[in-house]
């Protein structure tokens, strides 16, 4: 499977943490202060996950100990930040400007694709540069 397939696939995964994170605020609670609560937790799982999957299977890094492994960590979350904006700004949009249930979800969905998508350029210039991948089958994996 090449990269780009995998690379959607486990976007969809993410997002699909994402916003199953989400969903339990806006059934449980109510109040102003219910969006900003589910777009935290949801980021903050969809980050865990997303890292988790990129590191291993888009990206093929084994960091050679915790001290990079916490940089990497850090500057995949660095890069995420800009790409966070365009997807609260974007759920933010279609809860409060579009009037149906559930259509935060949608516009969550749009948003992280969206920031996933350009997220991916991101890792690859500036987390997971060619210099930090690991030997995969006797040569080094592309970033």
């Amino acid at each position: 499977m090449n990269k780009s397939v995998r690379y959607a696939l486990f976007a969809l995964v993410s997002i699909g943490v994402n916003l199953l994170t989400q969903w339990p605020f806006f059934v449980i609670f109510q109040g102003s202060w219910v969006l900003y609560a589910a777009l935290a937790a949801g980021t903050l799982t969809g980050l865990g996950t997303k890292y988790s999957i990129d590191k291993r299977w888009i990206f093929y890094y084994h960091p050679p100990s915790r001290k990079d492994e916490a940089v990497r960590f850090a500057l995949y979350s660095l890069m995420g930040g800009v790409t966070t904006i365009v997807f609260w700004g974007t759920e933010t949009l279609f809860y409060y400007f579009l009037d149906f249930p559930g259509v935060q979800y949608a516009g969550g969905a749009l948003g992280l694709t969206v920031g996933y998508t350009s997220k991916y350029f991101l890792d690859r210039r500036f987390v997971f540069r060619m210099s930090t991948c690991s030997l995969q089958d006797g040569a080094a994996t592309p970033s």
